[in-house]
């Protein structure tokens, strides 16, 4: 039996998600803090919704629970860092069983910051939590990295699965013959690269789900950056077009749904950001959408009203996150109801 990877907007039986600890990301008592305060944010909107289990390292608990209060489940593992998008396992199912994909972790293209001896491993301890199997894979790749449909079709971006630190010497055809393999998937749609800010200091070099998103088959939702001073400007314009010209795994069109960038071009250190409004989490009868406290965070949660009338929408404050290399889907990662 083929398995396949369901989409974001399927029944979850729970969310997991990892507590920061000290490390290169969060340098200080007061970015760690800040950082904790943020990740419990996005804990306790999840909650609202279905079951969260926070992952800490040891000796970490006491700090998550005084923050997440009693309704989160807590367990001690070995952690390096706290982006559980990514160092989780990719759930998969048959149709009658979960098992889980254990991607190969080396910290985001083997980046001289990061460290992954613990995080490495996390999959495997989060699939053996939900009494899943898991299937390694050698394929360099990142829950950040991948978005599908549930129909088939893929997003990838070729400064990720195709780096030279992830996966030096694979074709793109090898790399899509292994993720259609884990994914159950058929048709890769391939970007070029992801947001500018995204290959700084703690970038991804180019995860696509700050870029694009599948918001249900045929639909996609995609970053527009309309400030021609923005960098990213250009980028949205290339995504925009591609995207418009592109068929999914079934053959149709894809129907592309700008969302606008927020109105803040750049962080208090002038440097350009890549907030996005993608980079949202959809959980059982909610999306949890990145706020930047911008004028465009209403606009956002309209579009997302719209396009999902049955899900109540809950802005939660993202710009720690962003400023730490990721955002609310960075640090989600939803383990599928059978």
């Amino acid at each position: 039996m083929t398995y396949r990877m369901p989409p974001e907007w399927a029944p979850h039986e729970r969310t997991w998600m990892a507590w920061p600890g000290p490390n290169p990301t969060f340098a200080t008592d007061e970015e760690l803090a800040d950082a904790r305060a943020a990740w419990a944010s996005v804990a306790r909107a999840v909650r609202r919704f279905e079951p969260v289990t926070m992952v800490h390292g040891p000796g970490q608990g006491g700090s998550a629970r005084e923050l997440l209060g009693p309704d989160v489940d807590l367990v001690e593992r070995d952690l390096d860092d706290a982006w559980m998008r990514d160092i989780g396992p990719t759930f998969v199912t048959d149709g009658s069983q979960l098992a889980a994909v254990d991607w190969t972790f080396n910290g985001w293209g083997a980046q001289d910051w990061a460290r992954w001896e613990h995080d490495s491993k996390i999959a495997r301890h989060v699939a053996d939590l939900a009494g899943v199997p898991a299937f390694s894979s050698t394929l360099v790749n990142e829950g950040g990295a991948i978005h599908v449909d549930g129909e088939g079709t893929v997003l990838l971006t070729e400064t990720v699965q195709l780096g030279a630190g992830r996966n030096p010497g694979r074709t793109r055809e090898q790399v899509e013959a292994e993720i259609h393999a884990r994914l159950g998937t058929t048709k890769a749609v391939w970007l070029p690269h992801g947001l500018t800010s995204d290959y700084g200091v703690y970038g991804t070099q180019g995860h696509v789900d700050i870029v694009a998103a599948f918001a249900r088959p045929g639909t996609v939702l995609v970053h527009s950056q309309r400030d021609p001073a923005h960098p990213d400007h250009a980028r949205s314009q290339e995504y925009l077009a591609l995207l418009r010209a592109e068929t999914d795994a079934k053959g149709r069109p894809l129907e592309v749904v700008e969302v606008p960038a927020p109105t803040v071009l750049k962080d208090e250190d002038g440097d350009w950001v890549d907030y996005s409004y993608i980079n949202h989490y959809l959980c059982n009868g909610g999306v949890v959408l990145c706020a930047f406290d911008d004028p465009h965070d209403e606009i956002a949660a309209g579009i997302f009203r719209r396009l999902f009338p049955e899900r109540t929408v809950v802005l939660v404050d993202a710009r720690t996150i962003f400023a730490g290399g990721g955002g609310i889907h960075c640090i989600t990662q939803q383990q599928p109801k059978i």
